[in-house]
């Protein structure tokens, strides 16, 4: 038994057709939204039309690269959402730029309606694009039923067991997974995911997953339950920013002669924590640190000035191992790199002429006709941005914009106060436009398919994980003691 978001006490249960209820699945700001017409738009564009507008934007892009790009079927990481900035240069040259690419993303109970008469949403999208295709053939190989796994996020993670049910006709059962518990009612057994019903463990054929907290240590990398996403995606950059790094580097080298790049912070990867310090003074005494496997704005650390390092080092870690990234802030203080300096070009000031950062969410799922745009939303930061900084400055509030605040129970909250819509009122303060929205699908595209290209890399001819290689990638003990291989 656990609280969802709202404080509403939530446990499993036997999802059954029919039982989906709007409001239970939506911001009360969002169900009542309307869509910004120019977000309508994008989402309506057809493949070839974007192709050819970002062609047109970057003329030394191979189309036919890019094409192929856009039409990868994913075989692991099926389902994404990446975080981007909206940076600019001192020149004035704007760009996207992918913070991270989460393996289990949120976004649809922040995103209002397409289509007032299709009430389930881009939910029913997902699984009917994406999900459904997925467990072709399956049914032979297990007999068993379907279930939804969950460590977070009721409110959104419901409607898709919900939608799931509607689409297969077929009950689901819904079940929280969380990390350490005492008594879990899933488990793998032989590799097989069961989960419990009325004292009996029943085997299930697929899953659907929204666990975030350390998947790996409960969920088996070679799972023979169909699990959407695979927890091989998640340990190839879906959930491991360490690795995230490596597959976009190796992708980037792929794509240098074609004219594509996946926009990232410069990272420095593998740093150990005594190293720290010395990667920040290189920075120019601005960073971000990263523990590489956490979520939800958890493990991030914004440094600006001293006493944030400090503050820092005084920390202890479960892990040995981080990243170092250079630091987007304001103009006047943002990571000195080689390409030089990139800073926020944050929303359209308020009547207080007041600036805020904020990044944008673009979830994506493989279809059999290409990766395609599902849903988006942006979030802003607490506190505007200002000129100049000094020792007290508290970075984190004007720079970080994760919505999910972790409660001392271990359970979670959310300030939607800080969730900005893509509706008529609301995206007109992100001082954003259609190229820019093309921009950050082709990013988030991008990202996807160089961890995807990874997982295939981790994942052996008999479809085995090649821990061994993992290890060479990620030489992390205290991660490598977490994996459930089987």
């Amino acid at each position: 038994m656990r609280l969802n978001i709202n404080g509403v006490v939530t446990k499993k249960k036997l999802i059954l057709p029919d039982q989906f209820e709007p409001s239970e699945h939506w911001y009360p700001k969002a169900l009542n939204a309307t869509i910004h017409p120019m977000i309508n738009f994008f989402l309506n564009l057809s493949q070839e039309r974007v192709i050819t507008r970002y062609c047109h934007m970057h003329p030394t892009v191979d189309k036919v690269k890019l094409r192929e790009v856009l039409n990868h079927r994913s075989k692991y990481f099926l389902w994404a959402g990446a975080d981007l900035l909206n940076v600019t240069s001192a020149s004035g040259k704007r760009q996207m730029v992918v913070i991270e690419n989460n393996s289990c993303p949120s976004g649809q109970k922040s995103m209002p309606l397409l289509n007032d008469n299709q009430e389930q949403g881009s939910y029913r999208l997902m699984v009917e694009r994406t999900f459904k295709p997925s467990l072709k053939n399956l049914r032979n190989k297990i007999q068993g039923g379907l279930a939804v796994l969950y460590d977070k996020n009721p409110m959104e993670v419901s409607g898709y067991a919900e939608v799931i049910a509607d689409v297969m006709q077929e009950p689901v059962h819904y079940v929280s997974y969380y990390k350490n518990e005492s008594n879990p009612e899933a488990k793998f057994i032989d590799g097989i995911l069961h989960v419990k019903e009325a004292q009996e463990w029943l085997p299930i054929r697929a899953a659907f997953r929204y666990v975030t907290q350390k998947p790996w240590n409960r969920i088996p990398v070679n799972s023979k339950t169909k699990i959407l996403n695979p927890t091989i995606a998640c340990l190839a950059g879906g959930r491991n920013k360490m690795v995230a790094a490596k597959a976009y580097d190796i992708f980037n080298a792929e794509l240098q002669s074609y004219g594509l790049k996946i926009n990232i912070p410069e990272t420095i990867w593998d740093v150990s924590k005594n190293e720290i310090p010395l990667w920040v003074k290189k920075l120019g005494g601005h960073a971000v640190i990263k523990v590489p496997y956490s979520n939800a704005g958890q493990g991030v650390y914004t440094i600006v000035n001293e006493a944030e390092l400090d503050a820092f080092m005084n920390l202890e870690f479960d892990y040995d191992l981080f990243i170092v990234q250079s630091l987007i802030g304001n103009s006047n203080w943002s990571s000195t790199t080689s390409s030089g300096k990139l800073y926020h070009v944050g929303t359209i000031p308020d009547n207080k002429n007041q600036t805020y950062v904020a990044d944008i969410r673009m979830m994506v799922s493989s279809t059999q006709n290409g990766i395609k745009p599902l849903c988006t939303y942006a979030r802003r930061a607490a506190k505007p941005l200002i000129d100049n900084i000094t020792n007290g400055t508290d970075s984190w509030s004007m720079l970080g914009t994760n919505l999910s605040i972790k409660k001392p129970d271990g359970t979670w909250d959310s300030d939607t106060n800080r969730l900005v819509l893509m509706d008529r009122r609301d995206f007109n303060k992100l001082g954003v436009g259609l190229d820019d929205l093309i921009e950050a699908y082709i990013q988030t595209v991008l990202s996807m398919v160089a961890i995807d290209k990874m997982a295939h890399t981790l994942v052996n001819k008999q479809g085995k994980f090649r821990i061994k290689l993992f290890k060479s990638l990620n030489d992390d003990q205290s991660l490598l003691d977490e994996i459930m291989v089987d």
